[in-house]
């Protein structure tokens, strides 16, 4: 099972991360993304929109890091990561949702900013980024993990963008309960750090 790869990619990592947690084999293929090798064959015949991460597994090929999260952690992962049960499967989901819409637009896009040069309203990515931090830091002040009380696929996919806010210049010291929450993480068997966490 091949997964091609952008090392400081947040995506790219949420999938690494979740192998090294679940102790699921990947043969990680560096891609030479500032070289455009993800916007050419044979990666856009792979993926046509022409982005990281893409999973190859057999004849099965896999785009978006949040579909990848479901795809292994219910087929290679166990329901301990991706529950049978539809109402865990939900509340798994909505957290998957935050991570591609308000992580990725606040803490993330800040990121792309300072980091990469992107040229994102900065100003509005910290609007977000303040205002997602807050509701999660909330909802972790009374939940040890984002869902079904323990760790699963949502938190793998909140956790990157999140561990890497500072990169956007944001200060996650004003958010506790985040903090100790990044430490459970930190301190789960087979955790995988990347640059910057």
């Amino acid at each position: 099972m091949k997964l091609y790869d952008l090392e400081l990619s947040g995506n790219c990592y949420k999938v690494r991360l979740l192998a090294a947690l679940a102790q699921i084999p990947l043969d990680i293929v560096p891609v030479d993304f500032l070289g455009g090798a993800h916007k050419r064959p044979p990666l856009t015949d792979l993926n046509p929109w022409g982005e990281l991460p893409i999973l190859v597994d057999g004849d099965r090929v896999l785009r978006d890091s949040q579909a990848i999260l479901v795809y292994l952690a219910g087929r290679y992962g166990g329901a301990s990561w991706w529950p049978t049960e539809p109402a865990l499967q939900a509340e798994i989901v909505q957290w998957l949702s935050t991570a591609a819409n308000e992580i990725q637009h606040g803490p993330g896009a800040a990121r792309l900013v300072d980091k990469f040069g992107y040229t994102i309203d900065k100003p509005d990515a910290l609007r977000r980024a303040g205002r997602i931090l807050g509701l999660l830091d909330a909802h972790l002040a009374t939940h040890d993990w984002l869902a079904v009380s323990r760790p699963t696929i949502a938190d793998c996919a909140v956790y990157p963008y999140v561990a890497l806010a500072s990169e956007g210049g944001i200060d996650l010291s004003p958010y506790a309960h985040i903090g100790r929450w990044v430490a459970r993480i930190k301190s789960l068997p087979g955790y995988l750090p990347m640059p910057g966490t």
